[in-house]
């Protein structure tokens, strides 16, 4: 079983990045973001805080299923207020495992991020029951780096010594 528990068929992708400059506040898509064991991703509203949340991360594939439960044609990612879309990957299966996104960026998945009300207001009435099961993970840094956008999203493997490898290419 832990060998099915640690592979995956392939590596993801980055497909979207944001930041949320201030609390409540707009969404800045980005094209990279700087990323800090510390604070998280560096002009993020949220950095330095709680270090299990340093960074929320969204399946590409969950926007279409959002966006028909809400009777939607597609979805922006903005409006979910989610850092990072990566798409390629199940992050429900990512629970207890690492992730390295490009050369150097490593996240510990820490949980599921459950939406909150305000997707009532960027979704609609019923917007929050469309995220539930679809809002994505939460990850606390582990190494930093520089998130750019297309880098490629890779799982994480502890071998018997310890040592994180990776598990796809």
């Amino acid at each position: 079983m832990k060998i099915l528990l640690e592979t995956f068929p392939r590596s993801g992708q980055v497909e979207w990045i944001g930041i949320r400059p201030q609390k409540h506040g707009a969404i800045e898509v980005v094209r990279e973001v700087e990323v800090s064991e510390k604070k998280g991703l560096v002009g993020d509203h949220y950095s330095g805080r709680n270090g299990n949340r340093h960074v929320t991360l969204i399946q590409a594939e969950h926007l279409p299923v959002v966006a028909a439960l809400t009777g939607r044609e597609s979805l922006n990612p903005v409006l979910l207020r989610r850092n990072i879309v990566i798409a390629g990957l199940n992050l429900l299966a990512l629970k207890d495992h690492q992730i390295q996104i490009g050369d150097a960026v490593i996240l510990e998945i820490t949980g599921q991020c459950h939406p909150c009300s305000r997707m009532e207001t960027n979704l609609g009435p019923g917007g929050y029951n469309a995220m539930r099961g679809h809002g994505g993970l939460t990850a606390r840094v582990v190494r930093g780096g520089i998130i750019h956008l297309n880098d490629p999203v890779m799982v994480l493997k502890t071998d018997q010594t310890g040592t994180e490898r990776l598990t796809n290419s």
